[in-house]
């Protein structure tokens, strides 16, 4: 049985099996249920399914790809949930991890959806563009760091573990790729309102270039933002500075 490669969904699918076993390799051990996102034509699943998780399952929006994997590995019957995981629910009742070979087109939307479910999701091992890789764990003053720099890191601790290069998938992309971990770390800078948060910081990046005071005029009055940190772009502050900064704003 074959399947046909859909560019509609950001297909690209891995073909090196050295990259396809490091990537499993780097779950960690204690894992008992476990969650792979888009296992397509079965690169990193047929290395998942014998390993002794509690529960394994896969989300696959792609009916084609769903009708191979069940056709190639029959075991697989019962645990293809056929969604999208952008809206799909949780999978699990209880905490789980991720792994995946991410879609370029929507691997952002993973991240915040995972950050959505950070009670629930213990790591992540996952596959991007090189460059969103880099953005979630790039530090501050690096022309990466942004948005999703930060509310990740307050969430998990960040591995950049290696690169993947394009020869390593069919068709090849144009651009090379990263593999990282995210472990949570259980809130250590204690934020009550994610939203709220998640929004500031959005608000502190809406114009990169410009000092903090700049950002933050339209919405804060002008003797909230007279400290010297407000000289400052949003790029030059640490994780901890903007917990700090939120909570000197919204104690």
């Amino acid at each position: 049985m074959q399947y046909t490669l859909k560019k509609s969904l950001g297909q690209h699918f891995l073909h090196d099996e050295s990259i396809c076993q490091r990537i499993v390799e780097s779950l960690p051990n204690d894992i008992h249920n476990l969650l792979e996102i888009g296992p397509g034509g079965g690169a990193l699943t047929k290395y998942l399914i014998d390993l002794p998780f509690k529960n394994y399952q896969c989300i696959e929006i792609d009916k084609e790809k769903m009708d191979y994997l069940f056709h190639t590995y029959p075991s697989l019957t019962g645990k293809i949930i056929h969604d999208d995981f952008l809206v799909a629910e949780l999978p699990f009742d209880e905490n789980f991890s991720i792994i995946g070979n991410f879609p370029y087109n929507i691997s952002t939307q993973i991240v915040f959806k995972i950050l959505d479910w950070k009670e629930h999701v213990d790591s992540m091992v996952g596959m991007f563009q090189k460059e969103v890789a880099e953005r979630i764990a790039s530090k501050h003053g690096n022309k990466n760091y942004g948005i999703m720099s930060v509310i990740t890191q307050c969430y998990y601790d960040i591995d950049y573990l290696f690169d993947v290069p394009a020869s390593s998938f069919t068709p090849p992309p144009k651009v090379v790729s990263g593999v990282i971990k995210l472990t949570r770390n259980n809130n250590p800078y204690s934020i009550t309102d994610y939203i709220k948060f998640k929004s500031f910081v959005k608000t502190a990046f809406s114009q990169r270039r410009k000092t903090l005071r700049n950002c933050f005029k339209s919405i804060l009055p002008a003797e909230k933002l007279q400290g010297e940190i407000f000289t400052k772009r949003a790029e030059q502050l640490s994780v901890k500075e903007f917990v700090d900064l939120y909570n000197s704003i919204y104690p």
